[in-house]
């Protein structure tokens, strides 16, 4: 394993942060430190040895700082190949030194346009130009040079200084991460400039990366891991897990499904996922009484599920899940008292801040993607009473709140709510009149004098017949079906109060 000893080192950085202390250290080691512009200041005024650019390469800082390490005796210390001799050669005839270390992260452009204010000039000017160039450099002549992108390395590069020089393995991995830092860099500049009116752009790069090792695939023959979008702070990485055994991949995607689903209520609410579809849903003035309804909505299918509050997890509502049965994730916006739950070691409690909705939603397919704006729900937006008995206010608040839970339901889907509670859903079926079927089924007697809400029209009237024929009162659903005068004179037929929103939502 080669050795690389550093003597010669190049700083240019944006993040100040941990600068001092870690070019304090390579003095210490012997290195001789070279910068340019506010890097270069800093650590003189430190205290410390620092050779400027500008000394090296006999050329001034030019066009307010855009052009300073652009220069061949810069890039040729770093680039030169030293085990080729005419490089060496180059190198002495033009007196260039070679760098062993090059130290640069870059403008803070991602954080620069995180801002939904910032004008197109500010934004370009964070455009690093010579900052990549620096990093593509030292990363592509990594059998010569380490690259230090962040200050996360700081510690471990300059422990390897003192120690006697970069090894193989850890210039390798320091080349690696650069080219990424770079690839997500240019990713963020790419997305900024492919914004468009309708949310869809031409182009899409996505730079992720691995957050977290999952205990296993959607199977347990399956590795698994946890990516994230560069620059986008996803929820669950955020999210603190109290207690439990480590997540996995369907953990994740059920606790996801369940976190952005009871974001949809005002009320106190609770959402019981299994499978990414909800199997009990309920809003009440109290967390445990929307518990309680949530889960005696299909407690059969609740056994293993994973639950989303929009409140703080309190003493009374931690008691009800304990008794209730065996539950795999419970996620809260904070945490009051665990009560029993804490005697439930693989019980994961998380704590979690709100889902975002950023980008693109991307479905991979074979050979990339298919791509779509994020659906919204809207409630009261055109709505339009279609049959001859308008819905009661009773009725009308029981439909906003199935409509809503039938948004986040795998089509075909049915629900059945009353007074607030989910208590029939179908889910995912082939037919409609199939996951009215189901709804009912899992509805039984409390069918009677409940409304329904369908993700998307009845095709032919045998749903809302069903619907009908087990005492469902009022139907939400989206219209625009040929077969709509049909399931209109169907529901007058049953005195059904019948409502079209004129928006579909289907959900595959």
């Amino acid at each position: 394993m080669t050795r690389i000893p550093v003597r010669r080192a190049l700083l240019s950085v944006s993040n100040k942060h941990g600068l001092l202390e870690f070019a304090h250290r390579l003095v210490d080691a012997d290195v001789e430190l070279v910068s340019s512009g506010g890097t270069a200041g800093i650590l003189s005024e430190a205290g410390l040895p620092v050779t400027k650019v500008s000394d090296v390469t006999g050329a001034p800082e030019i066009l307010g700082g855009r052009v300073k390490t652009l220069h061949p005796r810069v890039h040729g210390g770093i680039l030169a190949n030293l085990s080729e001799e005419h490089h060496r050669r180059e190198l002495e005839e033009h007196g260039i030194l070679p760098f062993e270390l090059v130290v640069s992260n870059l403008y803070p452009f991602e954080k620069t346009i995180a801002n939904p204010d910032v004008g197109e000039a500010d934004a370009i000017e964070e455009i690093d130009i010579g900052g990549p160039t620096l990093v593509r450099a030292a990363a592509k002549n990594h059998a010569w040079v380490g690259i230090v992108t962040s200050p996360d390395q700081y510690d471990e590069v300059a422990a390897a200084v003192e120690a006697g020089g970069l090894d193989d393995a850890l210039r390798r991995r320091l080349a690696r991460e650069a080219f990424f830092r770079t690839a997500a860099y240019d990713a963020a500049i790419v997305g900024w400039f492919e914004r468009t009116d309708d949310g869809l752009p031409e182009r899409i790069v996505l730079p992720l990366e691995r957050t977290a090792e999952l205990r296993y695939g959607e199977n347990p023959h399956q590795p698994g891991a946890a990516f994230r979008t560069v620059g986008v702070k996803a929820w669950w990485e955020d999210s603190e897990q109290l207690q439990g055994k480590a997540m996995s991949f369907n953990n994740y995607v059920d606790a996801d499904a369940a976190w952005r689903h009871v974001q949809e209520f005002d009320d106190p609410a609770c959402v019981v996922v299994k499978h990414t579809n909800a199997c009990g849903v309920a809003i009440a003035a109290e967390l445990e009484t929307a518990f309680r309804l949530a889960w005696d909505a299909d407690p059969l299918s609740a056994f293993g599920s994973v639950i989303a509050v929009n409140r703080p997890l309190d003493l009374a509502t931690a008691e009800a899940m304990a008794a209730a049965g065996f539950i795999e994730v419970v996620v809260a916006p904070s945490v009051e008292d665990v009560g029993p739950l804490a005697s439930k070691s693989n019980v994961r409690v998380i704590v979690a801040p709100p889902p975002g909705r950023r980008g693109v939603d991307l479905r991979q397919v074979d050979g990339g993607f298919v791509g779509q704006e994020w659906d919204a729900v809207t409630i009261d937006d055109e709505w339009t009473v279609v049959s001859a008995r308008a819905p009661s206010p009773e009725e009308m608040r029981d439909l906003r709140f199935a409509w809503r839970v039938s948004s986040h339901t795998k089509s075909n889907a049915i629900v059945i709510a009353r007074a607030g509670q989910a208590v029939g859903i179908g889910a995912g079926d082939q037919s409609r009149v199939g996951a009215s079927e189901r709804a009912i089924r899992q509805a039984g007697d409390r069918a009677a004098g409940a409304v329904a809400a369908s993700d998307a029209f009845f095709p032919f009237a045998d749903g809302i017949e069903a619907l009908a024929a087990a005492g469902v009162s009022a139907v939400i659903e989206p219209g625009g079906s040929k077969g709509d005068a049909e399931v209109i004179a169907a529901a007058d037929r049953f005195g059904v109060a019948l409502v079209f929103t004129g928006r579909r939502h289907f959900r595959h």
